[in-house]
């Protein structure tokens, strides 16, 4: 198991970190982002829209960015391809942020570093849905 995903900041995560602002979601179901979100709200968590649009999504107002989120965020799971995904973990460190949650497929090993120096955890490479289905 790689350093990204620390069984303990998954499960701090998933178990006390309660508003999840979401990085990509938009009002689009078919998305992968808006079940998680589903699935984070069944689970008890507040979900937090980020996207340009700034939509309200799934009855939750939407951001066009986590420096606009006028309160404090648990952990920003971010849904965008590797390549971009590190610019969010950086502007999560920036707001205070308790966590980082890249997706499924998502690995940016320099944004990792960055984060964790920060002490901000972080866990990459794998998702909510998962970790959940395989929790002991």
């Amino acid at each position: 198991m790689a350093d990204w995903q620390n069984s303990d900041w998954i499960d701090t995560m998933l178990d006390d970190a309660h508003t999840w602002a979401v990085v990509g979601l938009s009002g689009d179901p078919s998305r992968t982002a808006y079940q998680i979100a589903e699935l984070l709200q069944s689970r008890g968590k507040r979900i937090v829209p980020i996207h340009p649009s700034a939509a309200t999504v799934l009855g939750e107002q939407g951001y066009a960015s986590l420096a606009d989120v006028p309160f404090p965020i648990d952990v920003v799971d971010v849904f965008r391809r590797s390549e971009a995904a590190g610019e969010f973990a950086d502007q999560a460190v920036a707001i205070g942020a308790g966590g980082v949650w890249f997706q499924l497929g998502v690995v940016d090993e320099d944004a990792f570093a960055r984060t964790t120096a920060a002490g901000v955890p972080m866990v990459m490479d794998t998702c909510p849905a998962i970790e959940w289905r395989t929790r002991r």
